[in-house]
């Protein structure tokens, strides 16, 4: 197709949007290790998980053969408010860049929780209501995962309760705000709301938390509370299921114009967004179908990727939780209060985990005021706030085309653009103020954290 005729924004109908998600594992030869259980190291089961999460949930998370898992029609019906999201063209950002590569995004933010959480929150919502339970907990990191989650809790009667990252409950109030609005309860973690925060705030007095941390409590409440199941807005394996609809999406609309992408990226903090838009494309690659360069980016205060080890740890800062293969920096790292509090997690998705150790993708790691940076170049060009932590792949795209513009290259260039940063303005104003400053932990600090996880032959 000529040139000319790919619009700037790439709309599927209704129709086209995906009836089933796609499970990555079904097309991976070395599965995702299992989740063990601290006390025996041995595989957990269906009937240890149950009292934890959403009984369909766990079969969902235990799933390594089906390929396509139906979405429900509440759920499709649900997505139809803000799905299909569009696949943008570029095309400003491009000639800005005076590059010859073609640059897209998916755009995520055009929901209320202003990100791609609400894919998977509707979804988790959806099966708790049907197992006919009273509420929810989670945590959240820069607040649009417990967003996502008050407004799908709110949409089926469910109480939700957040144990919302410190420094973020401080820096990010307004988005606190729309959590209650939502009608759900936040509390700062880590808390003296439970016995695990009481624990941890006793180690480390003052510190400003960690995903690690809200995620040991939103567990503790979940299984002390009859009614109630923990939900995660990222790194499970049923998350990145659920937020395959985003790279199907992405694969159908690049389908409909005959654009093949050389390069996707995507940022890491868990996994869910990078997870959710490779996923068709990772599934080619693993079946020898066709090839693609896939780039994960992380912050260089957080870099589980690339300065991380493959092991099994605990998910979580108090030890409660499974114990899980991936690339982590141990699970009593707590990352410097950078502004991409979703990013802000000691570990990495299994599945991207594996596929990363096996050599499918690749990973890097940037500096904040460098993805600040490119922050506002693509605000000024693109007309879109971006949050923090899809500035990460913004920097990376940015990069990629810089290259392709010095080497003559006419390269495709796909990223995720989870969401939108409007209640991420205390972070461009330390940016623009010149305030914000790049903590990056020493080998030793890493170190450190390593050498405490978990003996496991």
């Amino acid at each position: 197709m000529s040139e000319n005729k790919i619009p700037y924004k790439i709309y599927l109908n209704e129709d086209e949007m995906p009836k089933s998600w796609y499970n990555l594992r079904a097309d991976m030869k070395n599965k995702p290790a299992p989740l063990l259980n601290p006390g025996t190291l041995q595989p957990l089961t269906k009937e240890e998980l149950i009292p934890i999460f959403c009984e369909e949930l766990v079969d969902q998370e235990l799933n390594n053969d089906t390929a396509f898992i139906e979405i429900p029609e509440e759920i499709r019906n649900f997505y139809k408010m803000y799905r299909p999201s569009p696949l943008v063209r570029a095309y400003c950002l491009e000639e800005k860049l005076k590059t010859p590569a073609k640059i897209y995004y998916k755009f995520e933010g055009n929901n209320t929780s202003g990100s791609h959480k609400l894919n998977s929150a509707i979804a988790q919502a959806y099966y708790a209501k049907k197992q006919g339970l009273k509420g929810v907990t989670t945590e959240t990191g820069a607040g649009q995962w417990g967003t996502a989650l008050s407004m799908a809790c709110s949409y089926f009667g469910l109480d939700c309760k957040v144990y919302m990252v410190k420094v973020s409950y401080e820096q990010k109030p307004f988005r606190r705000e729309v959590m209650r609005t939502y009608g759900a309860s936040v509390v700062p973690s880590p808390s003296e709301t439970t016995d695990v925060g009481k624990k941890i705030l006793a180690e480390h007095p003052g510190t400003t938390g960690s995903l690690g941390c809200a995620i040991s409590e939103a567990v503790e409440v979940a299984v002390k509370n009859p009614g109630y199941r923990y939900v995660l807005g990222s790194v499970l394996n049923q998350v990145l299921l659920h937020q395959s609809v985003i790279g199907l999406e992405t694969k159908a609309a690049l389908d409909k114009y005959g654009i093949k992408p050389d390069i996707i990226i995507g940022c890491a903090g868990g996994g869910s967004n990078l997870g959710g838009l490779i996923a068709p494309f990772m599934g080619e690659k693993l079946r020898g179908e066709a090839d693609y360069r896939i780039i994960a980016i992380e912050p260089a205060s957080c870099p589980s990727f690339t300065r991380g080890t493959f092991a099994y740890d605990f998910c979580d800062t108090g030890m409660i939780c499974p114990l899980a293969k991936m690339y982590t920096l141990g699970s009593s790292f707590i990352p410097s209060a950078n502004h991409a509090g979703g990013l802000r997690f000691h570990g990495m998705s299994t599945i991207l985990s594996q596929l990363y150790h096996d050599g499918y993708m690749e990973a890097t790691s940037v500096e904040q005021t460098s993805v600040f940076e490119a922050a506002e170049q693509f605000a000024r060009v693109e007309g879109i706030l971006p949050a923090p932590e899809s500035s990460h792949a913004i920097r990376a795209a940015i990069d990629e085309a810089i290259k392709c513009r010095e080497t003559g290259e006419e390269k495709t260039i796909v990223f995720g653009l989870t969401g939108t940063g409007y209640f991420d303005l205390v972070a461009y104003e330390k940016f623009n103020n010149g305030e914000m400053s790049d903590e990056i932990p020493t080998d030793e600090q890493i170190a450190a954290s390593v050498a405490k996880l978990p003996k496991v032959e």
